[in-house]
């Protein structure tokens, strides 16, 4: 291996993968699993739809998008002058997909062979931006289409009018396509404005898990990357108040029975939660709201929910965090009045030595699990990195947990003078 290249192991699962900084300015992942029959690879940027504010470093003047662009620009990447790049892919008879989240955007594919070909497709459509005003306008339409598409669904409406119950300015609360009237303002010029700022190597990374051999992923990447200038991003955000906006919000749709999502808000502080405070809100939820907590069974002894659709997350990202807990009912305010008495009773009570241990093991268990998969484990260490996190550590931090540091984290949380319950209701 090649200098510059660090290796990362963990004596608890007995595993490694390496970390590179490679001279072009890319973070690079390869995450070897020796017997695997696929491989699968993500290059991401740390670039979403709440990065409509910014200033580049060295730069005085700030720099205002349109809602929506980070979008944009993804569903853009996928078309060139030669033709699109699904068509690249397929030739090699691999599956190519790319996502945009709130922080993120990143391209994926995933193989069983010719891993050396679909990489070198990843890394050359990625660094080869193409937009002509032709091309932007036909892509209005089709995002146009999308948005209408999100507007009718329930699950996507319920949560966005949880977050404009809960933030007052953070762009968490626009949705991550944008609106009719933001994409209609992209241009050409503005998709390659941010393509120069979020696309340079140095606000990206590359993971790669699998079936793979690190000296060729990295022969491929000394090929194919083009050195970036070094250079900072700075996310700008108004003030976000603590309070939230409403407590309840409540819209009707075509749905057989109502959805909820109840959000506890929490203050905007600088920086992400480090691995220890993650680990133990996962534990914290797991004890509190899992299939085998004493809350989920008597919501469902109370026929206030089904099986298949409660579940509660941690939604955090650069400027926002809150605890939400989602699902069917056709009672959601006995829901939430329900999840507030159990929180109560935990700060009370406590979780219990018993109920804790198992919670702790459960996620630990779960994590370990989803390690099987390529996907999982590429996907994991590349949004973990952009938050600041490392994915051994926050193994090691859920097996090294204990009951009163995971109290400890519940005052921090689930304040109920911070809770909004956003509710999708029949329209009959």
């Amino acid at each position: 291996m090649e200098q510059g290249v660090q290796e990362i192991r963990s004596e608890r699962l007995g595993d490694h993968y390496y970390e590179v900084r490679h001279p072009s300015g890319l973070k690079i992942f390869i995450y070897p699993k020796e017997k695997y029959n696929s491989a699968y690879a993500v290059f991401g940027t740390k670039y979403g739809s709440i990065d409509n504010c910014f200033r580049i470093s060295g730069e005085e003047g700030v720099h205002r998008v349109p809602a929506g662009i980070a979008h944009y620009l993804e569903h853009k990447m996928f078309e060139s002058k030669e033709g699109n790049v699904d068509a690249r892919y397929a030739k090699v008879g691999a599956l190519v997909n790319a996502y945009t989240s709130f922080d993120m955007t990143c391209y994926v594919f995933s193989c069983t062979k010719h891993f050396c070909d679909c990489l070198g497709i990843l890394l050359d459509f990625v660094q080869q931006p193409y937009f002509t005003e032709e091309t932007v306008q036909k892509e209005q339409g089709i995002i146009g289409q999308e948005i209408r598409m999100y507007e009718d669904t329930p699950g996507w409406r319920v949560l966005f009018n949880l977050l404009r119950a809960m933030y007052h300015s953070h762009p968490v609360k626009t949705d991550i396509a944008g609106t009719a009237e933001s994409i209609a303002e992209i241009t050409p010029e503005l998709l390659y404005e941010c393509y120069r700022t979020f696309y340079n190597l140095n606000n990206m990374a590359l993971c790669v898990a699998g079936n793979v051999n690190p000296e060729e992923v990295l022969s491929i990447c000394d090929k194919m990357l083009r050195p970036s200038k070094p250079m900072a991003v700075e996310r700008i955000f108004k003030p976000e108040p603590d309070s939230i906006v409403n407590p309840r919000i409540e819209q009707k749709m075509s749905v057989a029975a109502p959805l909820f999502q109840l959000g506890f808000k929490e203050p905007a502080v600088k920086g992400r939660a480090d691995v220890r405070q993650l680990a133990y809100t996962d534990i914290l939820l797991e004890a509190l709201a899992s299939p085998a907590s004493p809350l989920y069974c008597r919501l469902i002894d109370a026929g206030l929910i089904n099986e298949a659709s409660f579940g509660s997350e941690y939604f955090e990202g650069p400027g926002f965090a809150s605890v939400i807990f989602s699902g069917e009912s056709k009672d959601p305010d006995a829901v939430e009045d329900m999840i507030l008495k159990e929180i109560e009773r935990f700060r009370q009570e406590g979780v219990g030595r018993e109920t804790f241990r198992c919670a702790r093991n459960t996620v630990y268990g779960k994590y370990l699990g989803a390690m099987n998969l390529p996907s999982n484990i590429a996907n994991s260490i590349l949004s973990l990195d952009f938050a600041g996190r490392e994915i051994f550590s926050y193994l090691s931090a859920v097996a090294e947990a204990d009951e009163e540091a995971v109290m400890e984290r519940l005052k921090t949380q689930m304040d109920p003078g911070h809770a909004s319950l956003s509710i999708i209701s029949p329209d009959q």
